[in-house]
């Protein structure tokens, strides 16, 4: 008798429903299931907040036989379906899921830490200045403060402000993406 090897697939998640999903597809089938997010800051009503941010968003990746587990997977709460192209369950090749966990870790998560540059476009997210968009200057590692330049009353000013009290206006997912393309093994990715 031939057993078939298990393999990965794509599975597609409810909306913000990946980590639900996960954890059904761990804790009631008992597959191995891999949800690669990232950990960044973004401002939000509350102010700068640290949030895990799914990299596939409504995706996650479940190792198994798909023709004995397909039901089940797809009756899972938080689960929507298992991704197919004309009826068939196409395969994740191993060797992308290695490389992708190899920059993940075992957490799954990767942090990205915020390197502002000079010329970069930032707003302004706490303090008196805040919801002002600005520029930034110089970066000021050493001190945890970045010089800025803000239009005040028509003049632009010079102010130096803490990390934590600015936004870079590039920081989604798609801004992302060349820095994630590059070699793994990375313990933090720096933007």
């Amino acid at each position: 008798m031939q057993t078939t090897p298990t393999a990965w697939y794509s599975a597609r998640t409810k909306p913000k429903h990946e980590h639900i999903a996960a954890a059904n597809v761990r804790r009631h089938l008992l597959l191995p299931v891999f949800f690669p997010r990232l950990r960044l800051e973004k401002m939000t009503r509350r102010g700068l907040v640290r949030v895990a941010e799914p990299l596939f968003p409504g995706y996650i990746f479940i190792r198994c036989i798909v023709e004995e587990r397909v039901n089940d997977i797809q009756h899972l709460s938080g689960m929507s379906r298992l991704v197919q192209f004309g009826g068939k369950f196409p395969r994740v090749a191993d060797v992308i899921i290695e490389e992708l966990k190899a920059g993940f870790g075992q957490d799954e998560v990767l942090a990205v830490e915020s390197r502002l540059a000079p010329g970069d476009e930032v707003t302004v997210a706490a303090g008196a200045f805040a919801g002002m968009s600005a520029q930034v200057l110089k970066n000021l590692p050493a001190k945890k403060r970045v010089q800025i330049l803000l239009e005040i009353l028509g003049r632009p000013t010079t102010v130096e402000v803490g990390n934590e009290a600015i936004m870079p206006k590039r920081h989604t997912v798609a801004d992302l993406a060349p820095f994630l393309a590059a070699p793994a093994g990375r313990e933090r990715l720096r933007v």
